[in-house]
Protein backbone atom coordinates (compact mmCIF):
# COMPACT_ATOMS: atom_id res chain seq x y z
CA UNK A 1 0.00 0.00 0.00
CA UNK A 2 2.98 2.34 0.50
CA UNK A 3 4.77 1.97 -2.70
CA UNK A 4 0.93 1.95 -4.51
CA UNK A 5 0.53 5.31 -2.27
CA UNK A 6 3.62 7.29 -3.33
CA UNK A 7 3.77 5.97 -6.85
CA UNK A 8 -0.06 7.52 -7.25
CA UNK A 9 1.03 10.29 -5.35
CA UNK A 10 4.24 11.29 -7.49
CA UNK A 11 1.34 11.46 -10.42
CA UNK A 12 -0.79 13.57 -8.69
CA UNK A 13 2.32 15.74 -7.78
CA UNK A 14 3.11 16.16 -11.42
CA UNK A 15 -0.19 17.34 -12.10
CA UNK A 16 -0.98 19.79 -9.08
CA UNK A 17 2.58 20.97 -9.00
CA UNK A 18 3.53 20.86 -12.25
CA UNK A 19 5.81 23.52 -13.70
CA UNK A 20 3.67 26.07 -16.43
CA UNK A 21 5.97 25.52 -19.23
CA UNK A 22 6.44 22.05 -18.52
CA UNK A 23 2.88 20.74 -17.20
CA UNK A 24 3.60 16.88 -17.61
CA UNK A 25 6.54 16.76 -14.75
CA UNK A 26 6.50 18.76 -11.43
CA UNK A 27 10.02 20.60 -10.83
CA UNK A 28 12.23 17.70 -9.06
CA UNK A 29 14.18 20.24 -6.63
CA UNK A 30 11.06 20.87 -4.97
CA UNK A 31 9.58 17.59 -4.70
CA UNK A 32 13.11 16.20 -3.50
CA UNK A 33 13.08 18.84 -0.78
CA UNK A 34 8.83 17.89 0.07
CA UNK A 35 9.19 16.75 3.98
CA UNK A 36 6.11 14.46 3.68
CA UNK A 37 7.44 12.56 0.71
CA UNK A 38 10.68 11.86 2.55
CA UNK A 39 8.76 10.47 5.38
CA UNK A 40 7.25 8.26 3.22
CA UNK A 41 10.04 7.29 2.19
CA UNK A 42 11.79 6.94 5.51
CA UNK A 43 8.44 4.88 6.27
CA UNK A 44 8.63 2.59 2.95
CA UNK A 45 12.38 1.82 3.67
CA UNK A 46 11.84 0.76 7.16
CA UNK A 47 8.99 -1.51 6.32
CA UNK A 48 11.12 -3.03 3.76
CA UNK A 49 13.65 -3.51 6.36
CA UNK A 50 11.50 -5.52 8.77
CA UNK A 51 10.61 -7.95 5.38
CA UNK A 52 14.80 -8.34 5.23
CA UNK A 53 15.04 -9.10 8.61
CA UNK A 54 12.25 -11.36 8.91
CA UNK A 55 13.03 -13.51 6.12
CA UNK A 56 17.08 -13.80 7.81
CA UNK A 57 15.83 -15.33 11.06
CA UNK A 58 15.16 -19.33 10.41
CA UNK A 59 13.83 -19.99 13.82
CA UNK A 60 10.10 -19.59 13.81
CA UNK A 61 9.83 -18.55 17.39
CA UNK A 62 12.48 -16.37 17.76
CA UNK A 63 11.68 -14.64 13.93
CA UNK A 64 8.17 -13.59 15.35
CA UNK A 65 9.97 -12.00 18.61
CA UNK A 66 12.32 -10.40 16.95
CA UNK A 67 9.51 -9.34 14.41
CA UNK A 68 7.46 -8.08 17.16
CA UNK A 69 9.97 -6.07 18.55
CA UNK A 70 10.96 -4.56 15.52
CA UNK A 71 7.76 -3.76 14.58
CA UNK A 72 7.17 -1.72 17.60
CA UNK A 73 9.87 0.42 16.93
CA UNK A 74 9.48 1.04 12.90
CA UNK A 75 5.42 1.71 14.46
CA UNK A 76 6.46 4.87 16.82
CA UNK A 77 9.04 6.12 14.09
CA UNK A 78 5.74 6.27 12.33
CA UNK A 79 4.96 8.93 13.97
CA UNK A 80 7.56 11.57 13.97
CA UNK A 81 8.43 10.72 10.40
CA UNK A 82 5.17 10.92 8.88
CA UNK A 83 2.91 13.66 11.41
CA UNK A 84 5.28 15.70 13.42
CA UNK A 85 8.29 16.58 11.57
CA UNK A 86 6.24 17.31 7.92
CA UNK A 87 3.55 19.87 10.01
CA UNK A 88 6.94 21.42 11.66
CA UNK A 89 8.61 22.04 8.15
CA UNK A 90 7.30 24.37 4.87
CA UNK A 91 5.42 21.90 2.36
CA UNK A 92 4.24 21.99 -0.74
CA UNK A 93 1.39 19.84 0.46
CA UNK A 94 -2.02 21.35 1.74
CA UNK A 95 -2.97 20.83 5.25
CA UNK A 96 0.46 22.46 7.66
CA UNK A 97 -2.59 23.51 10.50
CA UNK A 98 -4.76 20.30 11.50
CA UNK A 99 -6.23 18.09 8.90
CA UNK A 100 -6.05 18.88 5.11
CA UNK A 101 -8.86 16.07 4.53
CA UNK A 102 -11.06 17.87 6.42
CA UNK A 103 -10.45 22.10 6.10
CA UNK A 104 -12.05 23.00 3.24
CA UNK A 105 -9.58 26.13 2.68
CA UNK A 106 -6.53 23.75 2.36
CA UNK A 107 -8.24 21.72 -0.80
CA UNK A 108 -9.51 23.17 -4.09
CA UNK A 109 -13.45 22.14 -4.72
CA UNK A 110 -12.03 20.06 -7.91
CA UNK A 111 -9.40 18.59 -6.36
CA UNK A 112 -11.63 17.12 -3.08
CA UNK A 113 -14.18 15.64 -5.83
CA UNK A 114 -10.94 13.59 -7.29
CA UNK A 115 -10.10 13.21 -3.22
CA UNK A 116 -12.81 11.43 -1.40
CA UNK A 117 -13.49 8.93 -3.87
CA UNK A 118 -9.75 7.88 -4.04
CA UNK A 119 -9.63 7.57 -0.43
CA UNK A 120 -12.88 5.62 -0.54
CA UNK A 121 -11.33 3.42 -3.42
CA UNK A 122 -7.65 2.91 -0.98
CA UNK A 123 -9.72 1.81 1.70
CA UNK A 124 -11.79 -0.59 -0.55
CA UNK A 125 -8.76 -2.04 -1.86
CA UNK A 126 -7.28 -2.59 1.67
CA UNK A 127 -10.01 -4.20 2.71
CA UNK A 128 -9.97 -6.50 -0.50
CA UNK A 129 -6.53 -7.51 -0.07
CA UNK A 130 -6.93 -8.09 3.79
CA UNK A 131 -10.16 -10.33 3.10
CA UNK A 132 -7.80 -12.11 0.24
CA UNK A 133 -4.84 -12.81 2.96
CA UNK A 134 -7.39 -13.90 5.20
CA UNK A 135 -9.26 -16.23 3.12
CA UNK A 136 -6.27 -17.46 1.60
CA UNK A 137 -5.16 -18.56 5.32
CA UNK A 138 -8.10 -20.31 6.01
CA UNK A 139 -7.74 -22.35 2.85
CA UNK A 140 -4.03 -23.07 4.07
CA UNK A 141 -5.28 -24.21 7.34
CA UNK A 142 -8.13 -26.16 5.58
CA UNK A 143 -5.32 -28.01 3.53
CA UNK A 144 -3.11 -28.75 6.51
CA UNK A 145 -6.40 -30.03 9.07
CA UNK A 146 -6.90 -32.67 6.40
CA UNK A 147 -3.36 -33.50 5.16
Amino acid sequence: MGLLGYGTGAIWAAYTWADPNNPAYASFGSIAREPKLIGAAMAILVYFAYFILRDSVTDMDRRARVSAVYNIFAYAMLFPSIWIVPRLLPSLHPGQEGNPALNFNDIDARMRMVFYPAVIGWTLLGTWIATLKIRLDILREKKWSNA
